[in-house]
């Protein structure tokens, strides 16, 4: 398959929507590992999935944001047209409405308290909106929203493979109180990967919600890793007391974080401390908050 970059990006658009062909296809940074992301213009964006894996999720998004949106206290990618494979490329992409912002930070977010208030609320609209018919758990979106368990061997061969880099028991400690619950309500609508890079950020405050490509309808506890990796203290008190998440849920919620940092972890080990120093943190982060609770 062909490189994907904006020469790729500006073939398809001229090919398929010569109505857009006047305008300029700019490389967006960080452009994205699931998909590549390109500016159309000021207004659109071009969305390429970069393997098969994640091919499904152009149906998905084309089908489901615009039910989601208007929903939803805050804008979130609208799809504008959907392309087809062509130029050597292999896979359906999409045109979407393109969103202002750039991706949270600590130090670009005026109040995290504040911030993670609005972001409690997005997700509990998100969930409110009826699940039926919605994308259930499946290989579309890497199982967020299925059961936890989807990922135990995973956790356990990272969690062999760092060795002293951990608290082993620690670790196993949080994990088996993961494991030990399981969401018993009906499924609703999440996310699945709310991450900074995602969560955009305008004058200090929540902008928008991008890449539904992870969504679905399940256990909403993938939702929820985020108050490990980016708050603390009030921050996460705020979020969880808006959210109003069920100690197992929240409980799971850990066990999410600490699959994706142990294995991040264990497979940037070799990087230096830069490439670790994020999953070292949500690692700390919620061994602590597991302590706190036991």
């Amino acid at each position: 398959m062909r490189e994907l970059d904006e020469h790729l990006a500006r073939r398809l658009v001229d090919s398929q929507f010569p109505q857009w062909a006047d305008l300029a296809v700019t490389r967006v940074e960080p452009g994205g590992h699931d998909n590549r992301t390109f500016r159309l213009g000021d207004h659109l964006s071009v969305r390429l999935p970069s393997g098969e894996a994640y091919a499904a999720q152009v149906e998905k998004e084309q089908r489901w944001l615009p039910v989601l949106a208007p929903q939803l206290p805050l804008p979130i990618p609208a799809p504008l047209a959907k392309g087809i494979p062509g130029d050597g490329y292999l896979y359906a992409w999409s045109v979407l409405r393109w969103l202002e912002g750039e991706p949270a930070t600590a130090e670009n977010i005026a109040d995290l308290t504040a911030f993670a208030t609005e972001l409690a609320e997005f997700l509990v609209a998100l969930q409110d909106i009826d699940a039926r018919g919605g994308p259930a758990a499946g290989p579309h979106n890497f199982f967020r929203g299925g059961p936890l368990a989807t990922y135990e061997p995973e956790t356990y061969d990272a969690i062999d493979v760092l060795g002293d880099e951990i608290d082993r028991d620690a670790v196993l400690a949080a994990w088996d109180d993961a494991m030990a619950t399981e969401w018993e309500r009906d499924p609703v609508w999440v996310h699945g990967d709310v991450a900074v890079g995602n969560l955009l950020v305008r004058d200090g405050r929540l902008a928008g919600v991008i890449d539904f490509g992870s969504s679905g309808v399940g256990d909403p506890a993938c939702d929820v890793v985020i108050a490990w990796a980016l708050l603390a203290g009030e921050s996460r008190a705020a979020f969880r007391r808006t959210l109003d998440v069920d100690d197992g849920t929240w409980a799971r919620g850990r066990g999410w974080a600490l699959w994706k940092s142990l294995i991040t972890l264990a497979g940037d080990l070799e990087r230096g401390p830069e490439a670790v120093a994020l999953p070292r943190h949500v690692i700390a982060e919620v061994l602590a908050d597991h302590a706190c609770e036991r």
